[in-house]
Formats: C-alpha cells, structure tokens, sequence
C-alpha cells in the first residue's frame, strides 16, 4: 500500500469527478440522514468489484454514479485508517482479518472498521458509531419501567441480545451512561471493540478493548473480579469460560451486562446452557434460574414514515415461574410464560410490534416481516 496514501485524497471515482475516504465518512454526517437525531445511515461497504454501498435505514443502497473499486483503490482508501502493525496482518501470508477503530475528529464520528481478504480481493464493512449516547427515554423500551429497574439492580445478570445491528450496543451504552450519571460506582468494560467512550461522571469507569488491553474477554473477567468492580460489561459471551465467569460474577454480588447473538429470551436460554456438556446442563440451569435477572432481545424496525428506524423488543424477566422453567429444563414453555405475564414487565417481541402498529410507528406488513413468530401477532 502506498505510503503517500492521505484520507484527504481523491481517489474514488463518483461521476465525472472523485471521492477521497474522508468524503465518503462525512457522508454519515449528513443532517439530511437523520431522524430524530439518530443516523439512517449505519454501515460503508467497500469491496473490489463492486461499487461504494452504504446502508441505509437497513437496506443496501449502492453510491448513485459510484465506480467499480479496484484493488489499488480500496488500498488507497483503507491506507490512512489501519496502523501500519494492521496493514501488515491485512496483508500477511496469510492474511488476516484486523478489526479497528478511527475517530474523525473535528467531526463528531467515530468509525469500527472490519477489513478483510474475499475472493475477489480486498474488502472492508465499516461501521459509524456516534458519539452522542441517547438517552434510555428514546431507545424505544415496550415501558419506562423496564429500564428504571435495570438501572437501579445492584446484582444479577442483565443480557441484551439480538442480530448484528440491531442496535445492542446502543442499548447497553445508554444504560451504563444512566447509571454513571446516577450512581456512585466502580464500572469496567471489557469490548471488542470500544465503540461509545463513556466519561466518568458520579461513577468511575475503566473501558479494556480486546488486543490491546486485555488478551480475551475470560482474561479481561478474571482481572475485572480482583478489580473491586461494581458493575461489569462483558461485550459478548462468545464461550464456556467467559459464560461460567458471567455467571458468578452475578451471583457473587455483580451487576453483570452482556450480549448474546440470538433472537428472542428463550434461544438466549438455549443457547448459554447448550455451551455446557450435558452433564452440567442441571448444574448451569440452576445457577442460571438464580444469577438471570432480565433479557432484552431486540429489532431495528422500518419507522411507518419511511424514515429511520425504531427498536422492537421482547422483555424476559426472570419471575419466579421463568426461573422454575429455567430450573427445570422446560424452556419451551418460556414464550407462553411471557405472554401471560405482561402484568409484570413481561412482553413477547410479537406483543410489542402489535402495540407499534396500533401507535402508527410501524406498518402491519414490517411487523410481520420482523416478527419471530409472525402467526402470533394479534
């Protein structure tokens, strides 16, 4: 890659002109792309072959008059944002995948970068990530309720869970800020990478990004306990080890955040126990049953104007009926336990996109195209 490559230099061709990197990121800038103060715009995809695309209120939208990139450009292009230590794992023998972060300054934009090797050459999905945390009254929760309970737990495990861009993140952000704007506590973070930067305010917190200060989430979880924590985020409970550690954490006297890639609360369930060889399934559905305290598995839905998006999202918290079945291995039964428990804080994904189409916020037809269980919805 050349060395003389410069985020302000034109290299992309747009048209009858070009494009330099620094133009394509300040696209995400742009006022006319918002709602409601949130970004419509979420990710810049950049492959050989292929023309800029961006997403788009969650669908693929290539740039208008966007050339073809060629290896040479998309080289040119990622160049100013990866370390030269990036670059070399980028294109080692073999290469790499290398994740990373780039702060635009002077511009409000901060940027996760995932660039790659694919069979045609180069590519590259990079994702904005604002720096202005939203505040837990607009992140779209089925009741107030929710989140002000969470916010006040001085133990448990609270897991967010959902697709990849379904707007976790986000959502454990806005908790923890609430929290560090409340409370006088001790907060670590253990994230892969560090995408909202929180400022210790009445709490005092501690971000670790995954490479470059701690080895792996179960090395980073260990350290955290002997670290006097109050309240700890694990950014993913990707195995056995971190899981386990999680697990006692919360039980121990921890408020434990994490996120889990799966749809709803009872695949969340599943999917923890099923980490597990059988012979502790019991074992780990028990202590489950006891450190769980609440799952928020959620949906970024089409808005019914057209414009944005706005969170869906199925609510589990751990009553003593959801931790019996949890106890005793009857998981099939914790969507039904749900839906008859609304009186208690309780709420299916499938309840909650009903009562979304009956506000106007979203259209019947998305409700259903985002639905678990689409026959469920009333």
């Amino acid at each position: 890659m050349s060395e003389s490559s410069d985020l302000e230099t034109p290299v992309y061709p747009v048209g009858a002109g070009k494009r330099s990197m620094l133009d394509l990121l300040r696209r995400f800038a742009d006022p006319e792309l918002r709602h409601d103060g949130v970004w419509r715009l979420s990710d810049l995809h950049l492959k050989v072959g292929e023309p800029a695309c961006y997403r788009l209120d969650n669908e693929l939208s290539p740039l208008p008059d966007g050339a073809r990139l060629t290896q040479e450009m998309l080289e040119r292009m990622l160049a100013p944002l990866l370390t030269e230590a990036q670059l070399g794992r980028l294109n080692g023998r073999p290469p790499q995948d290398v994740d990373a972060g780039y702060e635009l300054r002077g511009e409000g934009l901060s940027f996760r970068i995932n660039a790659f090797h694919d069979r045609e050459g180069l590519a590259a999905a990079i994702r904005v990530l604002p720096k202005a945390i939203p505040g837990l009254d607009t992140i779209g929760f089925p009741a107030d309720q929710v989140w002000r309970e969470i916010v006040e737990l001085r133990q448990g495990l609270v897991i967010v869970t959902g697709i990849t861009g379904s707007g976790k993140s986000t959502t454990v952000a806005s908790l923890l800020q609430h929290i560090n704007r409340q409370r006088a506590v001790r907060i670590i973070t253990l994230e892969d990478p560090i995408e909202y930067v929180l400022e210790s305010e009445r709490g005092l917190i501690s971000q670790r990004e995954l490479g470059k200060h701690i080895e792996s989430f179960q090395h980073g979880l260990r350290g955290a306990l002997r670290e006097d924590p109050d309240i700890i985020f694990v950014g993913e409970m990707r195995d056995r080890e971190t899981t386990s550690l999680a697990l006692s954490a919360a039980e121990t006297g921890h408020l434990v955040l994490s996120t889990l890639h799966t749809r709803d609360s009872r695949g969340t369930i599943t999917r923890i126990v099923d980490m597990f060889p059988e012979e502790r399934i019991k074992e780990v559905g028990t202590q489950l049953s006891f450190s769980l305290t609440c799952v928020l598995a959620q949906k970024l839905v089409p808005r019914a104007t057209g414009k944005g998006r706005r969170v869906a999202m199925e609510v589990l918290r751990n009553i003593p009926a959801i931790a019996n079945l949890i106890r005793t291995g009857r998981w099939h039964q914790i969507y039904s336990t749900i839906e008859a428990n609304r009186r208690e804080g309780l709420i299916t994904l499938e309840r909650h996109l009903a009562d979304l189409v009956r506000q106007g916020e979203v259209t019947r037809e998305d409700a259903l195209r985002y639905a678990n269980e689409p026959s469920l919805i009333p």
